[in-house]
């Protein structure tokens, strides 16, 4: 940021001035990220992504609000909203296959990103006008449940924005309604990304909590007011309950919102027992990466490998990947399935039992790779 700009105008304003960016392009843009993953060892990223919604936004336009979503999801239907699918998966399939030859993905010289994992999450731009919002959040939902590399959907724009604050409520029964319909889509939603002095006292009352119960989110992303929500101490409980993970984004939170440290309810959330990962928000607009949020989280938080540990494997058990978890129990990373139970965790080789289990579930294969890096970092120690 620079002098009389916002930390939080800065980086919200960076969509803007890049969104003429050619689309093209998006392979590369994913192969980037990929690579620098790989270059992490990360082996998964679940990446938002919006579709082109002109078509969506202008048949919503024609049809204008309706206050009894069915009639409105019938009418969008019906003018064929449901056509946009099959070119946000054409775009997707090409933007793939450029990643892969940038990559050499299948070829002897095949760079590592080509190990790094990709699912999108459809992200719903939240600042558009209601009727606009609901095509959108439609078009997601019947994008994820047509293409499977749409593992689930999320709202983007800032959350302090007018239209974001005075439909908020609103927002989370669309999606509350649509996922329903659509209960095989999966729902991470940005709440809670609003701070004392960034909005009205009153506007802190509840949209962690209307994120949680209406729109039935099963993951949240930055919900730092947590605090200053109405019985605050009851929601910790609920989410701890429910496993609702909440997605920690300290670098973001800090220049966007001004709030880190004691401040940040990162270490409430962890003593009720709140599901815990850290995020980055956004490499690159924020120039950092997930090896900078793990140091900051450690410094400011006199965090032990064992901490670090368990947020990694939050990260993998509360991912949108298709099939059942690695883990028996979830949040208790003590005991696997039965199927693996006889096997050394994370090892090269395993009983075919645990082999048909780990092939059949995409996050549990995920969640044993994870324990055999693991197991091959704490060897080298």
């Amino acid at each position: 940021p620079s002098p009389g700009v916002t930390g939080h105008d800065h980086f919200f304003d960076t969509f803007t001035k890049f969104g003429g960016t050619d689309h093209r392009h998006l392979g590369e843009w994913i192969d980037e990220v990929a690579t620098r993953a790989a270059a992490q060892n990360e082996q998964y990223l679940e990446l938002m992504h919006t579709p082109d919604f002109s078509h969506t936004a202008a048949i919503a336009k024609e049809i204008g609000w309706r206050d009894e979503l069915s009639r409105l999801r019938d009418e969008l239907l019906a003018h064929g909203l449901r056509d946009d699918v099959a070119p946000a998966k054409a775009a997707l399939d090409q933007a793939e296959a450029l990643r892969r030859s940038r990559e050499h993905c299948g070829q002897p010289d095949a760079a590592s990103a080509c190990h790094v994992q990709v699912r999108y999450l459809c992200q719903v731009l939240r600042g558009f006008p209601k009727e606009q919002v609901f095509a959108q959040t439609l078009l997601c939902f019947e994008t994820a449940s047509a293409d499977p590399r749409f593992v689930g959907i999320n709202l983007v724009m800032p959350e302090d924005g007018y239209t974001a604050m005075t439909d908020y409520a609103l927002h989370m029964r669309i999606v509350g309604f649509l996922h329903a319909l659509y209960p095989k889509v999966h729902v991470s939603l940005h709440a809670g990304e609003i701070a004392p002095g960034v909005v009205p006292y009153e506007g802190l009352c509840c949209h962690i909590r209307l994120a949680v119960e209406q729109a039935q989110a099963e993951r949240i992303g930055h919900g730092v007011d947590v605090m200053y929500e109405d019985k605050p101490h009851a929601l910790l409980k609920e989410m701890a309950t429910n496993h609702v993970m909440v997605e920690i984004s300290l670098t973001s939170n800090d220049v966007i919102l001004g709030v880190s440290g004691k401040d940040h309810p990162f270490l409430m959330y962890r003593m009720f027992g709140v599901p815990v990962a850290l995020a980055t928000d956004d490499e690159g607009v924020s120039r950092i990466d997930s090896t900078h949020e793990f140091v900051k989280a450690v410094q400011t938080y006199d965090l032990h490998y064992a901490d670090l540990k368990q947020m990694v494997r939050t990260s993998l058990e509360h991912s949108f990947l298709r099939g059942a978890s690695l883990w028996s129990a979830p949040d208790a990373f003590t005991r696997v399935v039965s199927a693996c139970a006889q096997d050394l965790l994370g090892a090269e080789k395993y009983s075919s039992r645990c082999a048909d289990f780990l092939g059949s579930n995409e996050k549990a294969s995920e969640q044993w790779e994870l324990e055999r890096r693991f197991r091959a970092f704490e060897a080298e120690m």
